[in-house]
């Protein structure tokens, strides 16, 4: 099991770390989590819109949208990723892929049979392979290729660069059977999850040899065994094209070849319009417009109600017409410009409409869920009390809503890390940590010693007898602490007076500057009134309008005192690095959360009531004066905010995330999260960085307190769960091997239970021991699984057969478009 989009080289790192102990939990309501009937629970159906084969054409080309080109087409190496998934898929044998209930499958195509048929004195399984299964070389596929698949997995021989090997490690033995079709495999130990093995399975021409495994995979596959054979990789083109494989034995492919194109999420819009590809997975904001392209389908030519110019009023629009017609040569020819370029973007706009009205957006949930990762290696966190409050702080069915609530999927909070809801033994174990409950994780907090007065810092330079020494002295006595705290609540209640009297002060300012600066702009060039704006300038303005605005609702929670027009704050960016990897502190809202993020916004006093931007907003961190005037200290420092403390210091984390277009959703479920730990003395520093360092720099490494990322559904928890949530082992250098467990948290008794469930071959009491698991990792506060990820996928609404999987695996042989489709259709034309 590997992280969404993580490279496979992140899964060993090696780091000093302080671990939580099974002693240092107590979980009085386990008991209670881990026994009783399995919950029923129902996952989102895939949408392929499933088609008969007789119903599906023969021929034809289908291109499918990949983030890159694959680094290997080896699985088992550490760079292998999604596109090297998606691809080995169609070309290489799989005997047990995932069904739609995320279950592991015998696949007919391989396998006539697969059990185990004896259990003691050691366990064996014995595969009869399908006797018209053959390598696309001719060569029948057989025990030979179990053996060299074994070898080179199994961790023995170091020549052999593998990611992974859990399950190889457990055989001892390898034989043919009764005859070249049966393959006998023979356990050292028992292992339940032996479905998990030998997919994808490789020629022995692959993994017979260290040279053949390490590089003669990475850049080609010559035998396979699959619908499909590799017919080219084109760097130039960015494709690596499939063709039908004429030695397949199974349904024949109904696609002539299969091109897997390489786009970048920010590109696929354009590239759907283009006609460039046919499948391809999306986000909220391309799936909106090709609802919205839908829509406008009978407009009968009329303009188009949204994108570029659908804003612009009568009297904007005329006063752009004025200024390009007045006697004012130098404006009149600015104005000009302006509205040709306008038109031009209007025009593009409305063909790219018009061109994807041919596509449907195919949604479900991605096997695969969101956690809220929490750092226990040092720091506030290495506390479990501590962590314990941060979750029961957090309302996780408000942050399912906020990203599954606008794509019209069920917005319910996952229960389980081991589990997704509709697989078998999933069941709702956050009962181990307890619901949200805001007075509780105070009390957490005040249990570990985290105070409303305790960020306070004791007076600095004064002399003796003064007034501050006096009011020190005075604060050693009995009753201080409630003084203290009684004062933090004044100060609170007088800030949000002040605050109260700021926001109608530059309610009223905005006012007036906005009709200043509308005068302005009709006497200059009146480029902003032109009754077209362009696609590009009028998304980008609302992307910014919004992420400034978020930027300053992070920044009004930033903590200390600072002087307003003399530093950067709020919302500035930190200075880039010539690396490109510096961090700007700053929240942006996500595509599919503007209604939540104009409601913090609102709260945090940077926007209107009808959702317009205050004037100081319009440029990062406002203008010099805008929150008041030039040099007034900021009214009061963090203690007086509310926010906890101890031994002079704030209780601030460092919540770290990606700042790609791609992560829009994640920066959301941020901002929500920031404020809901704002409620309980919990401030966060927000820090985006690139997304290619993310991983890598930051999660992998530790460096965060904080973090949002997430893991694939998996049919094997006991085999893929175990390296996420291990207690992390001492290394011979004296750090610690972490393997998968970003988060640092672990104890022995989890680990004991994955061991248990891992030989366990009752599959029942197998589920138990995960529930079981489950519960503890709960508890111990580490990881709190929030929602399963959307799957939006476009797809040219006349193939059938292809869409939002969930879990299930594609049957790129049914792939293809409805026989009502005839030659010379626009999906011909595209080819």
């Amino acid at each position: 099991m590997s992280h969404v989009g993580v490279p496979r080289g992140t899964v060993r790192k090696r780091r000093s770390l302080a671990l939580l102990t099974t002693g240092v939990l107590t979980i009085p309501v386990l008991a209670g989590c881990s026994s009783g009937s399995e919950e029923t629970s129902r996952g989102v159906p895939q949408d392929i819109a499933p088609a008969a084969r007789q119903a599906v054409s023969d021929g034809s080309t289908v291109n499918w949208a990949v983030d890159a080109l694959p680094a290997t087409f080896n699985a088992f190496q550490a760079d292998a990723d999604s596109a090297t998934t998606r691809i080995t898929g169609a070309l290489l044998p799989s005997l047990f892929p995932m069904d739609a209930s995320g279950q592991p499958k015998l696949n007919p195509d391989y396998l006539e049979s697969a059990k185990i048929i004896e259990r003691e004195p050691k366990q064996v399984v014995l595969y009869k392979l399908n006797q018209q299964a053959v390598w696309s070389d001719g060569r029948e596929i057989g025990a030979p290729d179990f053996v060299a698949q074994w070898r080179a997995l199994r961790g023995k021989d170091s020549a052999f660069w593998t990611a992974r090997n859990s399950g190889y490690e457990r055989i001892e033995k390898i034989d043919r059977g009764a005859d070249d079709l049966q393959v006998r495999v023979t356990f050292s130990k028992p292992y339940a999850d032996w479905r998990s093995l030998f997919s994808p399975l490789y020629p022995k021409e692959i993994t017979g040899s260290p040279d053949a495994f390490n590089d003669g995979a990475r850049t080609t596959l010559k035998n396979t065994a699959g619908p499909f054979v590799l017919r080219s990789v084109s760097k130039a083109k960015g494709t690596v094209t499939l063709a039908r494989n004429p030695r397949w034995w199974g349904d024949k492919a109904k696609l002539d070849t299969l091109v897997f194109r390489a786009v970048a999420a920010g590109d696929r819009t354009q590239a759907l319009a283009d006609g460039t590809v046919d499948v391809a997975d999306i986000d909220a904001s391309t799936a909106d417009r090709i609802t919205l392209a839908r829509r406008d389908r009978g407009n009968n030519g009329q303009p188009l109600a949204h994108g570029p110019g659908s804003e612009t009023t009568p009297a904007a629009a005329l006063r752009s017409w004025a200024l390009a017609h007045g006697s004012d040569e130098e404006a009149a020819e600015i104005a000009q410009a302006a509205r040709e370029k306008n038109r031009k973007a209007v025009v593009a706009y409305t063909a790219e409409q018009k061109a994807l009205r041919d596509f449907a957006v195919r949604k479900s949930l991605e096997p695969a869920y969101t956690q809220l990762a929490l750092n226990g290696e040092s720091g506030p966190l290495a506390d479990d009390r501590v962590r314990r409050a941060v979750a029961r702080a957090l309302d996780r069915e408000e942050l399912a809503r906020t990203v599954l609530g606008p794509l019209g999927l069920p917005a319910k909070p996952l229960g389980s890390h081991l589990a997704l809801a509709g697989q078998p033994g999933y069941k709702d174990g956050s009962g181990a940590l307890g619901d949200q409950n805001t007075k509780e994780a105070q009390a957490l907090l005040a249990d570990a010693g985290w105070t409303r007065g305790g960020a306070v810092q004791p007076p600095k330079d004064t002399k003796a007898g003064s007034e501050a020494e006096k009011k020190g002295a005075k604060g050693d006595a009995p009753g201080t602490e409630e003084d203290a705290e009684k004062e933090a609540a004044e100060g609170t209640k007088d800030d949000r007076e002040a605050k109260s009297e700021k926001a109608e002060n530059e309610k009223k300012a905005e006012q007036d500057g906005e009709e200043e600066k509308a005068g302005k702009k009709t006497e200059q060039d009146g480029e902003s009134s032109t009754a077209e704006s362009s696609t590009a300038e009028d998304s980008t303005a609302g992307g910014e309008k919004a992420d400034r605005a978020s930027e300053d609702s992070a920044a009004s929670r930033d903590e200390g005192l600072y002087i307003v027009g003399e530093d950067n704050k709020p919302g500035a960016h930190a200075p880039a690095a010539s690396t490109g990897a510096s961090a700007v502190h700053v929240l942006a809202p996500a595509r599919t959360a503007a209604a939540q993020s104009a409601a913090l916004l609102r709260q945090a006093g940077a926007v209107g009531e009808d959702g317009a931007v205050a004037a100081q907003d319009k440029q990062p961190g406002g203008a010099a004066g805008a929150y008041a005037p030039v040099g007034t200290a900021a009214p009061a420092p963090a203690a007086a905010k509310g926010q906890l403390g101890k031994d002079g210091k704030a209780l601030t984390l460092r919540f770290v995330l990606p700042s790609g277009p791609g992560s829009q959703s994640l920066r959301s479920v941020g901002d929500k999260i920031a404020v809901m730990l704002e409620k309980i003395g919990i401030g966060t520093e927000i820090i985006k960085v690139p997304d290619e360092s993310y991983f890598k720099d930051h999660v992998a490494s530790g460096a965060y307190d904080l973090a949002l990322y997430s893991w694939p559904a998996t049919a094997y928890p006991a085999t893929d769960g175990r390296p996420i949530y291990a207690k992390p082992e001492p290394a011979t250098d004296g750090s610690l091997l972490v393997e998968q467990n970003y988060t640092r948290v672990g104890t022995d008794h989890i680990d004991q239970l994955f061991d248990q469930a891992a030989a366990e071959l009752d599959e029942k009491a197998a589920r138990e021991l995960m529930k079981q698991a489950d519960a503890r990792i709960w508890a111990a506060a580490g990881s709190i699984p929030l929602f399963q990820r959307p799957q939006l996928v476009a797809v040219d609404k006349k193939l059938a057969n292809v869409g939002a999987f969930g879990f299930a695996a594609p049957r790129y042989q049914d792939i293809g478009f409805k026989n009502r489709q005839a030659a010379g259709s626009p999906a011909d034309r595209k080819k």
